[in-house]
């Protein structure tokens, strides 16, 4: 019975290791060039699924969370997932641009505080204080296997049924997604407001643009 239960207990083992990077540059005054980088993986008889896409805190899909998914995009469910998070911000995308145990992504802005910036000294309005301008690039991707292109990963093939005839096409999905955009950032009534307008790049194709507007402090 003990031996039966510590096997049980081995087969529901789930190990995450990841990280997340951030460097900021001052370019001139109050310019600046801010950077992150962050990657995770999970591995074990469970496995976290991570899906790659968007922003968080997002309130133009917060009141409509269909929206905000890509169900175009297919899960492989053998992988056994038990746990779900989203890889963010990858904007240009609405989440499951990509999905997997594993996801790297490079996030990189430069923020110009207009105002403050030409005032030269801070000010007593916050709006004004605060207020950026960005311009941003995001590039990553979220797999399975050792690498992303072994070809384990579910978005790499597509399945058509048709009665008994059954066809499996590759997508030649290239793994990797980035997008780039413009926004702007102040704080307003005490919450730090994000407006994005990002292209996504899938393929090497840039898709139709995709407007955020979040509660979030940094990436």
């Amino acid at each position: 019975g003990e031996v039966y239960r510590q096997i049980e207990r081995k087969k529901s083992d789930i190990f995450i290791v990841g990280g997340d990077f951030r460097h900021y540059l001052k370019i001139h005054r109050d310019l600046i060039w801010a950077n992150r980088f962050a990657a995770s993986t999970s591995f074990g008889h469970n496995k976290l699924i991570y899906y790659l896409g968007g922003v968080d805190n997002a309130l133009n899909y917060m009141f409509n969370p269909q929206k905000a998914f890509n169900k175009n995009i297919p899960v492989d469910y053998t992988q056994n997932y038990v746990f779900q998070t989203v890889a963010t911000d990858m904007r240009g995308f609405r989440q499951n641009i990509r999905n997997g145990n594993s996801f790297i992504l490079l996030n990189s802005e430069i923020r110009w505080p207009v105002f403050r910036y030409l005032a030269n000294h801070p000010l007593g309005s916050k709006f004004l204080n605060s207020f950026q301008i960005v311009g941003f690039g995001d590039v990553g991707t979220a797999w399975t296997g050792w690498n992303p292109y072994l070809g384990q990963n579910a978005y790499d093939k597509k399945v058509i049924r048709n009665g008994p005839i059954t066809v499996t096409l590759n997508t030649n999905r290239e793994p990797f997604v980035a997008g780039f955009g413009f926004g702007a950032r102040a704080l307003l009534f005490g919450y730090f407001v994000r407006a994005d307008y990002a292209w996504g790049v899938e393929n090497f194709e840039v898709q139709k643009p995709l407007f955020y507007l979040s509660f979030n402090m940094d990436f």
